[in-house]
């Protein structure tokens, strides 16, 4: 098994939890595991809080969960091989969960399936504030911070593993004029309740998966009319009346907004849904990972081992673009588990290997045209983490799914949350629901009844 390794997993969100599910079930004596939350729980951003901002420590608010936000993708696309949702709740439930259910799901497995109690492994409310990697001993130099006491500690640790998150940092654009709009502004990440645009005509900015969801939220819970602006091309959904898209904003002039196509609008209220930036502040600058999103960042060996500092020893989780969220964190925990307690067949390789296979990623991910290619690189990407793991051979076959529900969404964005699917894992068809945008109770009472 080697020589005594110690190990920190930055952030107890899927990403963290997986690799500490992973280490739990592997048992390696030889390992010690911590790992550094800076909240009081775990899962990371699917817990709600009404805080915007800082949080009570003054520190940046990480997550970005809204109060009736529902699954964006099929359950089954991001189900756990071996606590399957037809395990937890014990019967078919519809296919597009809210964000308690799916909470609950996750938090199921970490107790139920779990060998041990996780929670003892966690030091809450301490957030890591510096990672350095010593060239002498071979290891790394972690400065964390007790938020509750203010203590400042230093550790040593062998391995590092940064599951911090990549939806922390906003990303927020600036536009001529914007200092003279009256209403308000605020960005996707500080989004909480649909509700509060209620009557307005809102502006989304943006074309991505927060911008589709956020204007369907506005437009589901009373908004009078939105507004979408894009960047480099529209989404070109099938959009009920109540949403338009326009292009890129020229000008803002108080209420009015003059886009580049000639044409305004007249809001009371702007959401930017312009995506975050990749933010590792408490990492070195030779262990820190720069990219923009993408389904395959550059300088990660199989997506999770950073080849630029560290020795190989540092690695990377949920950095990717997320089609399959749960299940690749899944895989990749798994991976990079074995990886550390060196139970994986043919590793490590050479550093030139490593860098060879690395490339021959990123140069695909160059050439994809749509989220279809999109798909089939993460469905491989998981069958790659897979190969020598012994992670269940059928979870790449949720691609075939992802397809489906980008059809779906074509067809129609207001109904494609109703279509039901099957689990990859237990053979279960999903149960129907009351349509999603007829439906205001997100309870998990309500949604597995």
């Amino acid at each position: 098994m080697g020589s005594k390794r110690k190990v920190c997993i930055i952030g107890a969100g899927p990403c963290g939890m997986t690799a500490l599910f992973h280490f739990d079930q592997i048992g390696d004596s030889s390992t010690e595991v911590v790992c550094y939350e800076k909240s009081d729980t775990w899962l990371g951003l699917w817990n709600f809080t009404w805080m915007t901002g800082t949080d009570e420590f003054g520190e940046l608010c990480h997550g970005g969960m809204y109060k009736h936000l529902w699954s964006n993708g099929p359950k089954e696309g991001l189900e756990y091989p071996d606590y399957t949702f037809d395990d937890h709740y014990g019967k078919a439930i519809p296919s597009f969960p809210p964000r308690r259910v799916l909470r609950d799901y996750m938090e199921g497995r970490l107790v139920k399936k779990s060998k041990s109690d996780l929670k003892r492994f966690i030091k809450w409310n301490t957030v890591v504030r510096y990672v350095t990697y010593n060239q002498k001993s071979d290891d790394f130099t972690v400065i964390a911070e007790e938020l509750k006491t203010g203590r400042t500690f230093e550790s040593k640790f062998t391995h590092v593993i940064v599951a911090s998150g990549i939806f922390n940092n906003p990303n927020k654009p600036t536009f001529d004029g914007i200092d003279t709009f009256p209403g308000r502004i605020i960005h996707s990440h500080d989004f909480r309740d649909a509700a509060q645009f209620k009557g307005q005509r809102v502006l989304v900015v943006g074309a991505s998966y927060s911008a589709e969801d956020v204007s369907l939220q506005c437009l589901k819970f009373g908004a009078k009319s939105i507004v979408t602006s894009y960047r480099s091309k529209p989404m070109n959904f099938n959009w009920p009346a109540g949403i338009e898209e326009r292009p890129l904003i020229k000008k803002i002039d108080g209420k009015v907004i003059n886009f580049i196509d000639g044409s305004s609008a007249e809001v009371d209220s702007i959401i930017l849904c312009t995506g975050y930036k990749y933010s590792f502040p408490c990492l070195d600058d030779s262990l820190r990972l720069v990219s923009t999103l993408s389904v395959y960042p550059a300088g990660l060996y199989k997506g999770s081992l950073w080849l630029n500092g560290g020795n190989r020893k540092l690695f990377y989780m949920g950095t990717q673009d997320q089609y399959f969220s749960f299940t690749m964190f899944d895989a990749q925990g798994l991976w990079i588990s074995r990886f550390i307690t060196e139970t994986l067949p043919n590793e490590p390789k050479s550093i030139k290997e490593m860098k060879k296979e690395e490339q021959k990623w990123v140069q695909r991910r160059k050439n994809v045209e749509d989220c279809h290619d999109d798909i089939d690189i993460q469905a491989d990407f998981i069958q790659d983490l897979s190969d020598g793991t012994g992670y269940h051979s059928d979870a790449p076959k949720a691609g075939a799914l992802f397809h489906k529900w980008e059809h779906d969404k074509m067809a129609n964005i207001i109904t494609y949350r109703d279509q039901p699917f099957k689990s990859v894992f237990s053979g279960t068809m999903a149960a129907q629901h009351k349509p999603w945008f007829q439906d205001f109770d997100d309870s998990i009472a309500s949604f597995v009844k």
